[in-house]
C-alpha cells in the first residue's frame, strides 16, 4: 500500500506564517488595484496577488471586510508616521498641522481613500481603529493648553473635534476636485492655529 503522503503536515508555525504572508499579498494587490480602479472585485484583486479567489476568501469573506482590513492598515502607517513626527516639540498649535500632514502622507500612499465608500461600522468599533490617533491628539492638545499654546478655555474635546473635522473637511474638498492635496495642507496649515491659539 503506498504511501499518499510524502511528509509530515506543516506545523502551526509555518501555516502562521504562510497564512501572513497571504494576507501580506492580498492587501498589497488590494492597494495597488483600488489605486487604479476604486471599485475593483475581489476577482481582480486576486489575479492582481496571483492566487485564487477562493484563498482570498479564505482570509476575508467579502469585499467589505476586505476594505476594512485596509483602513485597519492605513491607520497602523499613521499611527507610526504620527510618532515620527515628533509632537513632543516645538509648538502645539503647528504640532496638529503635522499631525493631520501625516493623514495626507497616507493619502498620497493610498488615493483609492478618496474616491472609495466603505461600508459603516459598529460606533464602538470606529472609535476603537481610531483610538490610537485620538489618544496622540488629546495628549498634544493638553500640552499646548499647559503651555499656553492652546486656549485653555476651550475643552479638549471640543479642540479634537474641531481639528478632525478641518481635516476631513478637507478631504471632501480634495475628494470634490476644488482643491488639491498640496491646496489642502496649506489651508490647514493656516486656519488650525486661528482655530485654537488663545485670544489676546
Amino acid at each position: 500500500m503506498s504511501e499518499l503522503q510524502s511528509g509530515p503536515p506543516p506545523s502551526p508555525r509555518r501555516r502562521r506564517a504562510d497564512a501572513l504572508r497571504s494576507i501580506t499579498a492580498i492587501l498589497d494587490a488590494a492597494t495597488e488595484t483600488l489605486n487604479r480602479r476604486s471599485e475593483a472585485t475581489i476577482e481582480d484583486i486576486a489575479k492582481a496577488a496571483g492566487i485564487s479567489r477562493q484563498t482570498v476568501y479564505a482570509h476575508f469573506p467579502s469585499r467589505e471586510a476586505l476594505l476594512q482590513a485596509l483602513m485597519e492598515r492605513v491607520t497602523e502607517q499613521v499611527v507610526t508616521a504620527i510618532d515620527a513626527a515628533d509632537l513632543d516639540t516645538g509648538p502645539a498649535d503647528a504640532a496638529l498641522v503635522r499631525l493631520l500632514e501625516t493623514g495626507w502622507v497616507a493619502l498620497g500612499t493610498n488615493p483609492f481613500l478618496l474616491h472609495l465608500t466603505l461600508p459603516p461600522i459598529d460606533p464602538e468599533q470606529e472609535r476603537e481603529r481610531h483610538e490610537p490617533i485620538l489618544a496622540r491628539l488629546e495628549r498634544l492638545v493638553v500640552r499646548g493648553q499647559e503651555q499656553d499654546e492652546i486656549d485653555p478655555q476651550l475643552p479638549v474635546a471640543w479642540v479634537l473635534s474641531a481639528t478632525l473635522a478641518l481635516g476631513h473637511a478637507a478631504g471632501e474638498e480634495v475628494r470634490a476636485g476644488r482643491m488639491t492635496p498640496t491646496e489642502a495642507v496649506q489651508v490647514l496649515r493656516t486656519s488650525i492655529p486661528r482655530l485654537v491659539r488663545p485670544g489676546r
